[in-house]
């Protein structure tokens, strides 16, 4: 019988290449955040599935991957209802753990607690490119701060780990759950329509206007107040910044003081922001983020050569207290790591050192180099001389090789060349080092 030795639809296997540049990047990204003060945490892949269908993670609940309780037989009843096999899933994010982890251990924190999370995550989704149902998520999350030092340090923190690995003049799209339930009070939509509503309103860059008002024409919800609400997001669009928060108090009479003085906090700081870097940032009345927990500002952030945000979160201040038993002042960002790793591709090299070594040369000796070679946590291998040496260059480059020495005898003593760059190497070299 024949083995199928592929890796499961929509997950991968990663050479050592493409692991070296996400290394690379998730290194860059980490020593950006932990200058802030973010503390790396870790939780379990494995979250009890009645958190993770908690009702808090939108569409995403329909993309849990469910585990079997342990002790099941082979066969089960007929008609067994599913909840009663099923205990525990795979989580979706590192959201809804960290807030169960908060909950467990939010005497031995400090506040605020600046949490830094990565790992795995799982969504059964349809595999197409740039979708995958494993992937890397990159979190930040500030926890016990009320005010809007928490969104505007996220965004300052996330788009200088961006810049660090060489994502500039990226866009920061802002908007506020307060708007557009603002929004919906106003057009008189019903309360019990606002999750619906704002769910098919989040699929507007993947289906544009006319698919929404259509996925909207289906539902039971009054077609009066779903235009009003709609003709209202679609009049802010494109307002001056410098009108903006007059535009939004005069548009929606039942929006909150607070958030726009927390709207115009957060702006002032990234206007001075851009002055220090290559960024900008727009205000986006479409923007609602697919998650049901966010309270309070939510953000993403866009690069133009991307057709999707490579980053994104907002404020919770009330989903940690489904753990705590009280509300708690939270508020997040999640990289999108395979975002961004795509986008740079092959840029984000690592420097390692190749000795290649001639066959008469010991090995004592070509392992004697190479610790001599390897200070500062340099990567250094030791590799045989083989073949015409502009192939092997060539394959060591590929293989995100930064430089090479030579080893060879020379009248019965070892002998190593001056240290070259492979880049340089590759277009002159000939069988013989220069």
């Amino acid at each position: 019988m024949k083995v199928d030795n592929s890796p499961a639809r929509g997950m991968r296997d990663l050479l050592p290449a493409e692991v070296a540049t996400r290394d690379h990047v998730l290194s860059t990204i980490t020593e950006v955040y932990r200058s802030y003060g973010y503390q790396r945490i870790e939780t379990p892949a494995l979250e009890d599935i009645t958190r993770l269908q908690g009702g808090q993670g939108g569409e995403n609940e329909k993309l849990i991957y469910q585990v079997l309780r342990r002790g099941l037989p082979p066969e089960v009843e007929p008609r067994s209802i599913l909840a009663d096999l099923v205990d525990l899933g795979l989580r979706f994010d590192l959201t809804v753990p960290l807030t169960r982890f908060y909950g467990n251990n939010h005497a031995q924190l400090p506040t605020p607690f600046r949490a830094l999370q990565v790992g795995p995550v799982w969504r059964a989704e349809r595999p197409q490119k740039g979708r995958y149902r494993q992937f890397y998520q990159c979190d930040i999350d500030m926890i016990g701060e009320p005010g809007v030092l928490a969104e505007a340090e996220l965004i300052e923190a996330t788009t200088s780990a961006l810049a660090a690995v060489g994502l500039d003049n990226v866009t920061v799209r802002l908007s506020d759950r307060r708007f557009l339930t603002a929004v919906a009070t106003d057009s008189g939509l019903p309360e019990a329509c606002w999750d619906k509503f704002f769910i098919a309103l989040d699929k507007l860059d993947k289906i544009s206007w006319d698919g929404v008002r259509a996925e909207l024409a289906k539902t039971e919800m009054p077609a009066e107040a779903v235009a009003a609400a709609l003709d209202k997001i679609a009049a802010l669009q494109d307002t001056p910044t410098g009108k903006l928060l007059d535009v939004l108090a005069d548009a929606l009479p039942s929006v909150p003081q607070q958030s726009l003085d927390d709207f115009a906090a957060t702006t002032a700081s990234l206007d001075l922001l851009a002055e220090e870097r290559s960024l900008a940032w727009q205000f986006d009345p479409t923007l609602v983020r697919g998650m049901g927990y966010y309270t309070g500002q939510i953000y993403e952030i866009a690069h133009p050569e991307s057709s999707s945000s490579v980053a994104g979160g907002g404020r919770y201040d009330q989903l940690i207290g489904r753990s705590l038993g009280k509300d708690v002042p939270a508020c997040g960002f999640s990289i999108g790591f395979e975002r961004i790793v795509n986008l740079l591709g092959q840029q984000a090299r690592h420097d390692a050192l190749a000795i290649l070594v001639e066959p008469d040369v010991p090995v004592a000796a070509a392992l004697s180099a190479a610790r001599e070679l390897r200070h500062d946590s340099r990567t250094v291998e030791v590799v045989r001389r083989s073949g015409k040496l502009g192939a092997q260059l060539k394959r060591l480059e590929a293989a995100s090789f930064g430089s090479f020495v030579i080893l060879q005898l020379a009248d019965g003593v070892v002998v190593r060349s001056d240290e070259r760059e492979l880049e340089t190497s590759t277009r002159t070299s000939n069988d013989h080092p220069r």
